[in-house]
């Protein structure tokens, strides 16, 4: 009997499959540390003020739920208090201001996002009291894209019609997986027809793009459970579809020892799940963007994708790069100058920072020459799935070859020996097979792995 296609992923990816890091940024956020201090992050965005014509990214982290999904890896605050969301967004237009104002004349947005938590837990004057804090500082391009992920179980028609007013033209919806069980040891309870309910009036708002979020790896999901849940999204269409991999960190997560450990799919049913998804999604008129996103063919990130121009940063895979990124609240990561930056991940230490007149950055990273180099090889990779090696050289000033030889030496012995990677002088072309195996083949360039050799794994596995 012959294999599925489902199956012979998840074959590849059983015998393939090792730890590494997604990639949103290199460095990883692993290297961060508190030697990059808010004194340095402030010189960053004087030297961000002074290119006051180039656009900027910008994220907004509302970190508060009503409740806690227990798979859940974010930083979240629970709580039904209406009046400790108004005292954040207190203190986030203090931010705003603060880092508004030193950067100047550097307003141009070309990237607007939010995310949580439950963005749409705010209420409908709390959500316009966060545009406006925004909008006094910064123009968006008449292009922009401004994206906020949704919860479709606490999302209101009145909520999508101001959105819409507001100017967002991309919306995600958390999904997770539609069967009942699933959401039961999880702690989220989301029928489908929440799900289409929402999906349907976005569509009569005609919101530019939808996207749906999906977790394979949940407790008491199965093959066929897993297929269901994708057959009924497929039936919806969203433009755009995420199937992420669980990552079970109970000792990082206390809230995740709610979930048993026996509860969860053997490891070659969880590769399984992830290969239904990529069967039907792509068997569905889908192409895949990087590892774990698809989009329809007509959708902006896979015309990206296929003329080699798409960008990925914290907020994921985008169409409008900026060279820099500001992040605002708790725990947001902004791009600026060469630097990585990372807000305080406590409510207590953030106002504390911002009554002091001091942004609230707890840790960073500024990036070497090197970093920059190998950032922009990752980076096309889990894009593009292609290097431009003669780009790569022109822009930095180096021999590829020489510089690489030890990267390229090992991209030789393993992902191109099997079949993953094809290589020639002018490029790195990343396979069929072996877009599954994407962040792999991006490993052979990072410089950070090679110190850690030997040491037990941080990070989750490919899928």
């Amino acid at each position: 009997m012959s294999r599925s296609s489902a199956q012979i992923t998840a074959a590849l990816l059983a015998k393939y499959d090792r730890p590494g890091p997604r990639y949103t940024s290199y460095p990883t956020a692993i290297e961060f540390h508190e030697g990059f201090t808010p004194e340095r992050y402030l010189e960053k965005l004087d030297e961000a003020a002074r290119a006051a014509q180039e656009p900027l990214s910008l994220y907004v982290h509302l970190p508060f739920c009503r409740e806690r999904c227990t798979f859940c890896g974010c930083n979240v605050i629970i709580t039904q208090k209406a009046g400790v969301a108004d005292a954040y967004l207190d203190d986030l237009e203090r931010e705003i201001d603060l880092v508004g104002a030193r950067l100047g004349k550097r307003t141009r947005v070309v990237q607007y996002h939010w995310g949580g938590g439950t963005p749409t837990y705010l209420t409908l004057d709390q959500i316009r009291r966060v545009w406006r804090a925004t909008a006094a500082r910064f123009t968006f391009e008449p292009n922009a894209e401004i994206a906020i992920e949704v919860d479709p179980r606490v999302t209101t028609r009145d909520q999508a019609d101001l959105l819409r007013e507001l100017g967002f033209n991309r919306i995600s919806m958390g999904v997770q997986d539609f069967d009942p069980d699933v959401q039961e040891a999880v702690n989220r309870r989301q029928t489908f027809e929440q799900t289409r309910d929402l999906h349907l009036y976005l569509r009569e708002l005609k919101i530019e793009s939808i996207n749906f979020d999906f977790i394979y790896g949940l407790p008491h999901q199965t093959p066929a459970s897993f297929r269901k849940t994708i057959e009924l999204a497929l039936d919806l269409r969203p433009d755009r579809v995420a199937c992420y991999s669980y990552a079970f960190v109970p000792w990082i997560k206390a809230h995740q020892k709610a979930i048993h450990l026996e509860d969860l799919p053997p490891r070659e049913v969880k590769l399984e799940l992830f290969g239904i998804a990529h069967e039907l999604f792509v068997g569905a008129g889908y192409q895949q963007i990087g590892m774990d996103h698809f989009a329809l063919a007509t959708d902006s990130l896979a015309v990206a994708a296929r003329d080699r121009t798409l960008f990925r940063n914290f907020m994921g895979y985008t169409t409008h790069p900026a060279s820099d990124t500001v992040g605002f609240g708790v725990s947001a990561i902004g791009d600026l100058g060469g630097a990585f930056s990372q807000n305080t991940k406590k409510l207590n230490r953030y106002r504390d920072a911002l009554d002091q007149g001091r942004p609230p950055i707890e840790r960073g990273f500024e990036r070497s020459r090197d970093d920059e180099i190998r950032r922009g090889v990752i980076q096309s990779l889990m894009c593009n799935f292609h290097l431009d090696i003669p780009a790569v050289e022109r822009a930095h000033g180096i021999d590829f070859a020489a510089y690489f030889a030890d990267s390229l030496r090992a991209l030789d012995e393993g992902p191109a020996a099997n079949g993953f990677v094809v290589r020639t002088p002018s490029a790195i072309e990343v396979t069929e097979p072996g877009r599954l195996f994407v962040r792999n083949v991006c490993m052979e360039f990072d410089a950070y792995l090679k110190g850690r050799e030997g040491e037990k794994p941080i990070f989750s596995r490919t899928v």
